[in-house]
């Protein structure tokens, strides 16, 4: 065994150049293949969680009746006495936050501009708040007495030339179906790095938003983070209550779900495209091996050479391929992959005309274990089938008929 793995290296030693290239075609389709599933790991990766702490929680408890696509600020659509709900509900031991949030739609007006914008009626001491505080850029965060304050995100501060201080009209839809317009002064401007949500959320302190839209001391949603996703199934039994319906984050981001499927499904058929590929390189490299060493093969046969072993000895030089490639692809991937790990990708998610889904400005990659382990296997299987065919092609060859091939 040790002698045919020699004979194989040696063989593959005699064009060097012809052996390496043919390696580091499957190493950079290994490598484009470990930072594709880093890259789509890490933008649906960024995607779920921006969701989950943005906008939807892990849980969501509402009326029965409300409608989120209307945001309705009906009476009956709403919750009651909010605080009391959150307060319980924080009580339960996997819960990590529970606040009472106000959703209205309307926009805002400086100078001569206006923009459509979700105005959120927020309690400023949630722990829920913290990507808002944290990425505050200018200005300060929000109180809760506070009655003439707003938060803005920054693309649309920068769209309206606004910043901390200035001065903006608030007109909002309220409860009895009119329209509410307020003079408000901007506290802050925040950065959560989602475009498509810094762009169009204005934040108000709870009360402030009630009192705006209405709609008294009630709530559109109580928005619930937990500290362990895993117990979210005990959590919603405990949440059971007549009026009222609890959502999870997979049914509040059901197209966020749908896309991340059938990006895994293309996924697969893309990477078995890109081996595919690979694999042809190693099929041509080793079929003029071949015929380069017709007569070769015909000697070692005539000698005695049987066919299983010329073909033991073919697939031994495309394991050697093989290896080469894929050592050349995690190390070339993995380059790629821990760059953009630790700087991130940017990216510009309005230029491809999505909705309903929070992107971030900046990808960063995120390779598990379990994708590095599956796509180095899968190129090692498709290299050894693409040697396949060659090695049976020159153990099956005919001594005679070889050794006069090359006279």
């Amino acid at each position: 065994m040790i002698q045919l793995l020699k004979l194989a290296f040696r063989n593959l030693g005699r064009n060097r150049r012809r052996t390496f290239f043919s390696a580091m075609a499957m190493g950079l389709a290994l490598a484009l293949l470990l930072f594709m599933a880093s890259f789509i790991q890490g933008e649906m990766g960024s995607a779920i969680e921006g969701a989950i702490q943005l906008q939807s929680g892990h849980l969501q408890v509402r009326a029965t009746t409300y409608d989120e696509a209307k945001t309705s600020l009906q009476w009956e659509d709403l919750i009651e006495a909010p605080d009391h709900v959150a307060g319980q509900i924080a009580a339960l031991g996997p819960v990590k936050a529970a606040t009472p949030r106000l959703y209205a739609s309307g926009f805002v007006t400086t100078r001569n501009e206006s923009a459509g914008v979700r105005v959120v009626g927020i309690d400023p001491a949630s722990e829920a708040n913290e990507p808002y505080r944290n990425g505050l850029l200018e200005g300060e965060f929000l109180t809760a007495d506070d009655r003439e304050g707003v938060l803005v995100g920054a693309p649309l501060a920068n769209r309206l030339g606004l910043s901390a201080g200035d001065p903006v009209s608030l007109s909002v839809n309220t409860s009895s179906g009119d329209v509410d317009e307020q003079s408000f002064t901007i506290r802050g401007v925040y950065s959560t790095r989602t475009g498509g949500f810094d762009s169009v959320t204005v934040f108000l302190p709870l009360a402030k938003a009630q009192a705006l839209t209405g709609a008294d001391d009630r709530a559109s949603t109580i928005f619930v983070l937990l500290d362990d996703t895993a117990q979210t199934d005990a959590v919603i039994a405990a949440l059971q209550a007549p009026g009222f319906q609890v959502l999870t984050w997979q049914e509040l981001n059901k197209l966020l779900t749908q896309t991340e499927q059938l990006a895994g499904s293309y996924m697969s058929l893309f990477y078995l495209i890109v081996l595919a590929i690979g694999g042809t390189v190693i099929i041509n490299t080793q079929i003029m091996s071949v015929y380069e060493r017709t007569r070769e093969i015909g000697i070692l046969s005539a000698i005695g050479m049987r066919g299983r072993r010329l073909l033991a000895i073919f697939l031994a030089e495309t394991g050697f391929l093989a290896v080469g490639g894929i050592v050349l692809g995690l190390v070339i991937g993995g380059a790629f992959v821990a760059y953009f790990t630790t700087y991130g990708f940017p990216l510009d998610m309005s230029q491809f005309c999505l909705t309903g889904i929070l992107y971030s400005d900046k990808i960063y990659t995120q390779l598990t274990v379990k994708d590095a382990v599956n796509l180095t296997l899968m190129s090692f299987i498709v290299t050894m089938l693409a040697g396949l065919y060659p090695a049976v092609l020159a153990s099956r060859m005919e001594p005679v008929t070889a050794l006069r091939a090359e006279k």
